[in-house]
């Protein structure tokens, strides 16, 4: 139950692009992409942004590698823009609370969009300039970091909350509009 993380995500594949967010506990993040997306996306959970390699959830839960818990989403963009991922992981959990969702603190459980390319970059970070104005005062603490390496978590992570369904999950993953968002967060 308790092996080092391995594998480096999903192999190339010509006709599909990949995604990484860190968006708190990547039990939650993983669902609620799933249940959006469905059979439209693959999922994978596991580990980016920081060191050492290969490194273990229990290394990552004591905050000091740096790494970010994370959701590689492997989708075809024929389906699915870039623009639609980030735009709902903007709206499935809250990016204005640094190093925090929910109870969950550290910088393992940070908002953070990790980009595979300088077009992921740049698409990031417009939104991020685009959508500021919902959140009112409370200003995005999202990061916009590029992927590195992404790490696999353990093999009881990936998909967790579908083998264990009364599991842990953080209550600030779930969709919200951007009219709720709005409202909630006294946007301008």
């Amino acid at each position: 139950m308790g092996s080092t993380a391995s594998g480096t995500g999903f192999p190339a594949d010509s006709s599909h692009q990949l995604a990484t967010f860190g968006a708190g506990c990547f039990w939650g993040v993983e669902k609620s992409f799933q249940k959006k997306y469905g059979a439209d996306i693959e999922t994978l959970v596991g580990y980016a942004g920081g060191a050492p390699e290969q490194p273990s959830y229990k290394q990552v839960c004591t905050g000091q590698t740096q790494h970010a818990e994370v959701l590689q989403v492997r989708y075809d963009p024929a389906k699915i823009t870039y623009e639609n991922l980030v735009d709902f992981f903007f709206r499935m959990h809250d990016p204005t609370t640094k190093d925090r969702q929910g109870g969950d603190a550290g910088t393992q459980y940070r908002s953070a969009i990790f980009y595979h390319n300088d077009e992921q970059a740049a698409i990031a970070k417009k939104l991020v300039a685009d959508l500021q104005h919902h959140f009112g005062k409370h200003t995005i603490s999202t990061t916009i970091e590029p992927v590195g390496t992404f790490w696999n978590a353990e093999d009881y992570h990936q998909k967790y909350l579908d083998k264990n369904p009364h599991g842990y999950e953080c209550p600030t993953h779930f969709e919200r509009s951007w009219d709720r968002i709005h409202e909630l967060f006294g946007g301008n």
